[in-house]
């Protein structure tokens, strides 16, 4: 299928903006790829350092220095489901890589903190900032320089985009990211939804609300919605980076112990192949093939930050022009919460990845002649595993899907257009997710009314003062602000009142979740309040029209005059170990830049 034009040419656009960012970057990895493993120039007494706690077989393997050695950075926990079944990872990748002829390593690990048990809380302040965190420790963990590949194992919605430009970072070597997959089925997402508006209405009580919660999360595993965990799962995919089809098979089956084994042999594959590095083979085109299954899965909006900032640490400048131009041409294919009421689980026994991806190969929307970590390129993704007679194994995905519900081909597409619009207006710059607000909802001329945080929103839905049709203005939620905190909690009061017939929206400088669903949302603001962007001159009353097919986010009144309201300094500044990012708020960049304090340097 010859290549869609606006997918061919927004690769140029990006190769052409990134050439000498790229060009450099590159350069780094050669000079690093050049010098060779450290155990074989260090001295003896580094090198005893880092094997004397070794068994005497891996030891005597690593001194001789004919085995691979194989870095393993762990996310593991066993607070969060999602990183709970690591525990028992590295001794059966221990086992796989030595059976293989190598030695595998823990070279450290990372935080993974919960957006689910932050909601709304100070922790959550800090939850962007975990993202470089994560980037910087992944390197810290790869800083003794005796490996010759990766295996990183995490899954939610910082680790994996942190990993992944912590790897970025030791790019000249071979990276694999190994999963533990989504927990199996409980409550249905509608239901819960359904139970948390009724909490929100104060119709049901806490009791009921923690019940149902309860039996939504209820086991090992990653949350079963399609937020950015599961989003990030599907973009390894995309990107080339697992085991093919290794995203969405559940804990503690033979399916995914099959694929845990195959991530550690495969490293040891590379490593003795002196296979490309993880940065030499995510180019542009690996890079929109993320942002295509993105859109065409109607994935995680926080993805339009993450994407641009790991992207950044490989060279490659994309912007939200990129999403935007890529939205317009990729069809919607899968409706998975909240862009529907399947979860992640019954997306994949649909056909899941190896359908959507031969789906989006065949109708000319993916780069299929990428490098990968299955050493072929992405018509690798585009097949499904299985166990045949306890081994891992590839077979042509159905031609149909039985489940039409959930996934479909390029022939019946859910939308002909993906979910994210990028608006732009004399209000700046910002994100929408549309894939599952409905069409008449889709624009909105409303008067605003304007808060603080999302705390004082709450407080003025609870007082029964959020009247009448209007757009809700939260501000001082940016990077420089407070970190850039997800603002899940507006999600059911803002519901409510849509379904009592109210029209409303929201503009905020801050992030909605992965799960963000059927209110129209201008997330993302750029320029942000605090770096004296126009939000921050918003009152009370004035008009401001959304119009997520047209594009367009503006206040129909003059308020280039007026002064700015002014971010109280102490107000998020400290207590709950926010004090401790102090640095990170005063340099981070942009939204559209990543939000980052992370970048890249020729």
């Amino acid at each position: 299928m010859t290549l869609h034009s606006v997918v061919e040419l927004t690769a140029a656009a990006i190769a052409s903006r990134s050439a000498t960012s790229r060009a450099a970057y590159l350069a780094r990895l050669k000079r690093m790829r050049d010098a060779g493993t450290g155990r074989g120039k260090i001295g003896c007494a580094n090198l005893a350092h880092g094997v004397a706690a070794c068994p005497a077989d891996d030891k005597a393997a690593l001194v001789a220095g004919d085995a691979p050695n194989v870095a393993i950075v762990t996310a593991y926990n066993d607070m969060l489901s999602a990183h709970q079944p690591f525990e028992t990872y590295p001794q059966a990748i221990k086992n796989a890589v030595r059976a293989a002829g190598g030695v595998a390593q823990v070279a450290g690990g990372v935080p993974a903190m919960c957006d689910g048990v932050t909601q709304g809380r100070k922790g959550m302040e800090m939850s962007l900032f975990s993202r470089d965190t994560i980037a910087m420790s992944t390197a810290i963990a790869l800083s003794h320089d005796i490996f010759d590949a990766v295996l990183c194992l995490g899954v939610c919605d910082k680790i994996v985009p942190g990993m992944v430009m912590g790897a970025l970072s030791y790019g000249h070597l071979p990276a694999i990211f190994v999963p533990a997959g989504p927990m199996t089925s409980g409550l249905g997402n509608a239901e819960k939804s359904k139970i948390r508006q009724l909490h929100a209405e104060g119709k049901v009580d806490r009791a009921a609300l923690l019940a149902a919660e309860s039996a939504a999360y209820h086991g090992p595993g990653t949350c079963t919605f399609y937020g950015t965990a599961n989003s990030n799962q599907l973009l390894m995919e995309a990107m080339g980076l697992h085991i093919a089809g290794a995203a969405f098979a559940n804990p503690d089956t033979p399916m995914r112990a099959a694929f845990t084994d195959a991530a550690a042999r495969r490293a040891v594959e590379l490593a003795r192949a002196k296979a490309k590095g993880t940065g030499e083979m995510l180019d542009e085109r690996a890079w929109v093939n993320a942002i295509v299954a993105l859109l065409a899965t109607g994935g995680s909006t926080n993805h339009t930050i993450h994407l641009i900032a790991m992207a950044r640490l490989a060279g490659i400048e994309l912007n939200w022009d990129d999403f935007d131009a890529l939205s317009r041409v990729v069809p919607l294919l899968a409706r998975i919460y909240p862009n529907g009421n399947a979860d992640v689980n019954r997306f994949a026994a649909a056909g899941g990845t190896a359908f959507l991806l031969r789906e989006l190969i065949d109708g000319g929307l993916l780069f299929a002649d990428v490098t990968t970590a299955m050493g072929e390129g992405l018509g690798a993704y585009a097949r499904e595993p299985w166990l045949d007679k306890g081994r891992l194994a590839w077979r042509e995905p159905p031609r149909d899907c039985a489940d039409r519900d959930v996934l479909r081909g390029m022939s019946e597409p859910f939308d002909a257009q993906g979910g994210i619009r990028i608006l732009a207006g004399n209000l700046g710059r910002a994100v929408t997710k549309i894939s599952a607000v409905v069409a008449d909802r889709r624009r909105i001329e409303a008067p605003a009314k304007v808060f603080a945080d999302q705390a004082e929103l709450l407080a003025a839905f609870g007082a029964g003062q959020l009247t009448g049709d209007f757009v809700a203005v939260v501000r001082f939620q940016g990077p420089r602000a407070n970190g850039m905190p997800e603002l899940h909690k507006l999600i059911p009061p803002l519901g409510v009142l849509q379904d009592r017939g109210q029209r409303v929206a929201l503009v905020t400088d801050g992030r909605m979740s992965g799960a963000s669903g059927k209110v129209l949302a201008a997330i993302h603001l750029s320029p942000e309040g605090a770096a004296g962007g126009p939000i921050a001159r918003l009152r009370d009353g004035d008009m401001i029209r959304i119009d997520a097919e047209a594009g367009t986010l503006d206040v129909l009144a003059d308020i280039a005059t007026r002064e700015p309201a002014i971010l109280d300094p102490a107000r998020d500044a400290d207590g709950w170990g926010r004090e401790l990012f102090a640095a990170f708020r005063a340099v981070a960049g942009t939204s559209e830049e990543g939000a980052s304090v992370v970048m890249a340097q020729p």
